[in-house]
């Protein structure tokens, strides 16, 4: 990858300086603009000092051929490869506490026509535990990489990617885990030149997901497109905050998440940043988050941020919508003789259509249209509110 351009530290009141020093990183009191949204209490000490050191969990790895996976010793790891340094608490105490990397490595000029799976299935919420994975793709490689997490846990991660000059690689994190589950983690992208890298995020299940995510350029002419899709039910607390930096010029990002609540303090959290610096004339971005409430008791959260250093670019912009069912849409079926639930039903999932074909992984498309199917089935009697 390209060394040309050397990033100094983030500028921005959203993402304050990282550190390895756990030290420097105070215990959050919920005050905080980066914690303000989420629920500290039901963390379960991950942002004090809880020991993460559990080991019941199991990993099963389905690697494409060409494509290596494997777990390596912290020190023989190459670990830090993205440039990331933590910047809050849990990503710095999950840094201290790993001892071990997961590496997946896609080889230069290496085309995949399978993806590589990770699923990380955990046995308990009892003892918290700490995650370390790491990406790399080589250069003018083309590849997907899905992480599949299931099960009960406690679970404190860091995630790296490194998408090298020329590179095509599609990363899909998929929370499914049971209702019990929390699972705090941050992920880091460093793209090269030329490079193409698409984020997708599917969260569904845990009593509590807090997934952080950020991206920057190594060089000029780098595209991220970060996806997601989330469904809260009852009690869950589902947060995500995206940071596009961006270092380089003529580079682009698109930012497009799409969430749906249903059920009792169901809360969803969405924090989207841009950062637009000085050197990065050229460049086009834009990020959008859309909510769409389905119930009485539930709360979306969504604030959309852009930080412009300089005038010199082709576009940027940002949008946010938080509503209920469209009587019109709603109307217009109906008066076709589509009864009031199935009419619902559809609207949701025109709602989460947009994104889920644009995955690129016929699979998961599938698999998230019948997840979304039985989230409305389950409480299909909330949807007549």
């Amino acid at each position: 990858m390209s060394k040309a351009l050397e990033l100094s530290p983030v500028e921005s009141h959203l993402h304050p300086e990282g550190s390895f020093d756990l030290a420097d990183h105070e215990v959050p009191t919920g005050r905080e603009e980066i914690w303000r949204f989420t629920p500290l209490k039901r963390l379960r000490g991950l942002h004090v000092d809880a020991p993460l050191d559990g080991e019941d969990f199991t990993i099963e790895v389905d690697a494409a051929p060409g494509v290596t996976a494997v777990s390596v010793p912290t020190a023989d790891s190459a670990r830090g490869a993205s440039g990331y340094v933590p910047v809050d608490r849990v990503s710095a105490r999950a840094w201290a506490a790993a001892t071990s990397v997961f590496e997946i490595t896609i080889p230069a000029d290496t085309e995949t026509e399978q993806p590589t799976t990770l699923k990380l299935h955990g046995g308990s919420v009892e003892q918290a535990a700490a995650g370390h994975l790491l990406v790399r793709a080589g250069q003018f490689s083309k590849a997907v990489v899905i992480v599949d997490y299931a099960g009960s846990a406690t679970w404190a991660e860091n995630i790296e990617v490194v998408v090298e000059d020329g590179a095509q690689l599609t990363f899909v994190t998929v929370q499914d885990w049971n209702d019990d589950s929390v699972h705090v983690v941050t992920q880091h992208a460093r793209v090269g030149r030329d490079a193409t890298f698409k984020h997708v995020v599917v969260s569904l299940g845990g009593d509590v997901v807090r997934a952080s995510t950020s991206a920057d350029y190594i060089g000029t002419g780098g595209s991220v497109e970060m996806l997601g899709v989330y469904f809260a039910d009852e009690g869950q607390h589902i947060e995500h905050r995206l940071f596009v930096d961006h270092t380089a010029p003529r580079t682009k990002s698109n930012v497009e998440y799409k969430g749906a609540l249903q059920g009792q303090d169901a809360h969803t959290v969405w924090i989207g940043n841009v950062l637009i610096r000085k050197e990065a004339e050229g460049i086009l971005t834009y990020e959008s988050n859309d909510n769409l409430v389905l119930t009485d008791g539930a709360k979306a959260d969504s604030v959309p941020n852009l930080e412009i250093e300089t005038g010199e670019i082709e576009g940027a912009g940002h949008a946010s919508t938080t509503g209920r069912f469209d009587d019109e849409h709603l109307f217009y079926l109906q008066s076709r003789g589509i009864p009031a639930e199935e009419a619902r039903r559809l609207v949701v999932h025109g709602f989460f259509n947009d994104i889920i074909r644009r995955i690129g992984v016929p699979s998961l498309q599938e698999r998230l249209v019948e997840s979304i199917e039985e989230e409305l089935a389950e409480h299909v009697g909330r949807l007549s509110a």
